[in-house]
Parts: C-alpha cells; sequence; structure tokens
C-alpha cells in the first residue's frame, strides 16, 4: 500500500533549498506545494525550476499555508529563529536546517513553542539520518570498540572567502563554528553526549568572526573529543572514534560518508560501505523520510534527531564561543556564556 503524501513548504530559495528539493521531488510519497521567499521574483523562479505550483512573496502566507505539512526552513542560519518561530506559532511542522539557530536561547525558544502548539519540529542534522552513521553508532554501543576514549573529527575549507562573503559576516551567523563546527561537535555528541568541559582556541577575523577553531571537549567518564572547523584550510573531514578495544576510522566525508573502518583488537579490518543505490548526498532523502515517518507517526519529534540533543549541541557551541571571544549581534554580553552547562574554564 502506497504511503500517505506529505506536503512540504520550502522556506528560502538558496543553494541549500534547491538541493534538499531536488531530493524531495524524487520521492514518490513527497510534495512540493509551495515556496517562500522575501522577493515573489524569486519564489517564482524557483518553483517554475521545481514545478511548484504555489510561490509567495513572503514567508508569512507560506507559514498559513493549511495545505502545507511540514516546512523546510533554510533561510541564512541568523533568521532560523524568526522562519521557524513563524511557522511553529501559524500551526505549521517544522524542519530546520542546521545550525538550528544562533544560540542556545533561541533554540530553547523554538523548542518550547513547538511543545506548546504540539507541532513536530527536528533540526536538518542530515549526517544523523545517515545508515552509515547509524551503523557505525550501532556498533559503538554494542561495544565493538570497547568504552569509547576519545572522538576526532574536523571539517574545513580552502577558502579564502572575502570580507563580504556570508561566512564573514557578523550580522549572518558567519565563522567556522556554526557553519562547519555543527558538525564535529555533533558527531562527537552522537557518540559521547553533552560535555562536562569545554576548552577552545580560535583564529578571529577583522570582523570578529571564527576562522578556524579548535576545541577539546571532556567528559566524566573520561573521554575527550577534538574538535576542529575551518573557513581558511581545507582539510581531510575525517573522524574516528577510539576506544578499549579498538577503533573506527571514517576516511573522508564523515557527516556523509561512503565507508568506515572498524579496527577490532586482535581481528583483521572490516570495511563497511553505503549502498550503492544510495548517492553523494543520500542523507538528505534520509532525512526527507524520517521527517516524514514521524509525521505519519503522530510524533512530535525524531528520535534520530531528538530536540535534547539539539538543544546540548547549541549549548556547546555556545560554550565554545564564550571561549573563543565570538558575539553576534544582538546577543547581550554574558548571554552565550550563561546559556551552556558546562563548567567554567
Amino acid at each position: 500500500m502506497a504511503e500517505q503524501r506529505v506536503r512540504w513548504g520550502i522556506l528560502s530559495t538558496g543553494a541549500m533549498a534547491a538541493t534538499f528539493t531536488a531530493d524531495l521531488v524524487d520521492l514518490p510519497d513527497a510534495e512540493v506545494v509551495a515556496v517562500a521567499s522575501r522577493t515573489k521574483a524569486s519564489a517564482k523562479e524557483f518553483a517554475e525550476r521545481f514545478g511548484i505550483p504555489r510561490a509567495y512573496g513572503d514567508w508569512e502566507s507560506l507559514a498559513r499555508d493549511e495545505d502545507v505539512d511540514v516546512v523546510y526552513v533554510a533561510t541564512p542560519h541568523a533568521a532560523h529563529r524568526a522562519a521557524a518561530g513563524l511557522c511553529l506559532a501559524a500551526g505549521r511542522n517544522v524542519l530546520c536546517e542546521k545550525p538550528f539557530t544562533l544560540n542556545a536561547r533561541e533554540a530553547g525558544e523554538l523548542v518550547a513553542l513547538a511543545r506548546e502548539r504540539g507541532s513536530f519540529l527536528m533540526e536538518a542534522m542530515w549526517m544523523y539520518c545517515n545508515p552509515l552513521v547509524r551503523r557505525m553508532r550501532a556498533l559503538v554501543e554494542d561495544g565493538a570498540i570497547g568504552e569509547v576514549r576519545s572522538v576526532q573529527a574536523d571539517f574545513g575549507l580552502a577558502g579564502p572567502f572575502p570580507p563580504a562573503h556570508r561566512l564573514r559576516d557578523p550580522a549572518q551567523g558567519g565563522g567556522a563554528l556554526l557553519d562547519l563546527g555543527v558538525y564535529p561537535v555533533s558527531f562527537a555528541q552522537l557518540l559521547l553526549g553533552e560535555p562536562s568541559d569545554v576548552t577552545a582556541r580560535a583564529v578571529l577575523s577583522d570582523e570578529g568572526v571564527d576562522l578556524q577553531t579548535g576545541a577539546l571537549l571532556s567528559y566524566e567518564s573520561g573521554a575527550l573529543a577534538s574538535v576542529h572547523c575551518s573557513i581558511i584550510g581545507g582539510t581531510p573531514n575525517s573522524a574516528s572514534v577510539t576506544g578499549s578495544r579498538g577503533r573506527i576510522d571514517v576516511p573522508d566525508g564523515f557527516f556523509s560518508p561512503d565507508r568506515f573502518v572498524l579496527h577490532r583488537e586482535g581481528a583483521a579490518p572490516e570495511e563497511f560501505l553505503a549502498d550503492p543505490a544510495d548517492g553523494p548526498r543520500a542523507s538528505l532523502r534520509h532525512e526527507a523520510r524520517e521527517v516524514m515517518r514521524a509525521l505519519r507517526a503522530g510524533e512530535s519529534g525524531s528520535p534520530l534527531v531528538p530536540l535534547d540533543g539539539t538543544l546540548a549541541v547549541m549549548r556547546t557551541l555556545d560554550a565554545i564561543r564564550d571561549r573563543v571571544g565570538v558575539r553576534y549581534p544582538g546577543e547581550e554580553p554574558g548571554e552565550v556564556a550563561a546559556g551552556r552547562q558546562v563548567t567554567p574554564a
């Protein structure tokens, strides 16, 4: 029996919105019925490109559209609080791109609003929905490498990006940490949870955003996670998890891997491969399927990307920014530090 179609609205017409929509239109149980942008022309062009019946030149019209089951928010992350909040307040379900918001306070406001309205809300942390990442996590939880001692993950782009680029713009939440560092932090917390202590160092731009950041996350168990992100140097984008009886290596593209290698103590390495049917960005389709599964089941969140986990990641990102001295316009002095739940350095 065919699954009931889920009707999607797209809020944004940027590159990420286009990539996700291209995957949505290929799913037989998904229907993209509306798109919104700040300008009618941009929304209309996007709608014509993907065969979407309704194009809105404002966010409010999409939020009020009763034919939309769930809105995918893909604006720059500085606008996530406003865009997702508008949709939730109007009774829409929401899938919101990562980083979820600029800070933990904004994230908490969205989660509280969703719970108050009984709406579905999920961060678009597509890595968590990837079958190979899920397999790796299951192996770790089953004790394949023993007790986790350390996690390492990095994500860096070579750049250079000019000062006017959004990655260098404080008003758009620029910097390496929120755009790229959210992946290594989320990877570490997928396996170890929220850290008890955070230390960090960064190289800041003249505009006051982080060009390169390294952080050490410490845990009560004695485990450590080393995470790094950069917009001034291309890194391997690799990850590893070391345990008391082995190690797992994700050689490249850990956020959407095509393989990982399990090294068990006293055994030959085992290679785990992605399904050949999955393309390079298959995680987006898996993410969309998880949203639709949860909506059909009447769930207010996803067990794969739980809201409490999203809030924990945002607290860690706040703690890192507190350590390196990055604050965005509109944030009060001390607000980022006040939102964290980790021991002061």
